[in-house]
């Protein structure tokens, strides 16, 4: 007996498909999907593995400070420049940052996370199809940030299944695959 459903699709169009879910359901606003009852079952198993992952990590960083260089800027918000050497060069001042520096158990379930979801980016609805106000989403930190504290206390079952009823075209069982 197999250890998960194929869901009547290649390996490589079926690992797509997953990873396209599990990335929409952590990057909804609201944390939740609507998907047929077998592939969310499936994304279930992946999404709760990742959140547990995210919960077990969520405090292993250190803060560092660090020392940057920026570019100074005018009132206008452009590059100050100046001449140097017949040649027009940004102005850079030094400004002190502190950041998380994440140890490296954290790091490794980074990047185990990483493999799993999809780059994200964030399109606002009015002006849709313009690269202006389009942003990254950084997702493994969403979920260290966000979605991990709220299930410090929980041992799993961080998803919920909900039936809504049967699609009209094909009569699949449709369901909300939601964050708990």
């Amino acid at each position: 007996m197999a250890g998960y459903r194929k869901l009547g699709r290649t390996s490589s169009q079926r690992k797509a498909l997953l990873r396209g879910q599990v990335t929409s359901l952590i990057a909804s606003k609201d944390g939740r999907i609507i998907t047929t009852e077998a592939r969310a079952k499936e994304v279930q198993k992946i999404v709760d593995g990742i959140i547990a992952m995210a919960v077990r990590e969520k405090d292993n960083f250190e803060m560092v400070k660090v020392t940057a260089k920026v570019p100074k800027k005018d009132k206008d918000g452009k590059r100050v420049k100046e001449v140097k050497d017949g040649k027009r060069v940004t102005v850079y001042d030094e400004v002190e940052k502190e950041i998380k520096k994440d140890l490296p158990s954290r790091l490794h379930a980074r990047r185990q996370i990483l493999r799993v979801l999809y780059s994200y980016t964030e399109v606002p609805k009015e002006r849709a199809g313009k690269k202006r106000n389009t942003k990254k989403v950084d997702l493994v930190a969403k979920l260290f940030d966000e979605i991990a504290p709220k299930y410090v206390g929980r041992n799993g079952g961080y998803t919920r299944i909900v039936k809504i009823g049967q699609r009209k075209g094909d009569g699949a069982m449709q369901v909300v695959l939601e964050l708990v």
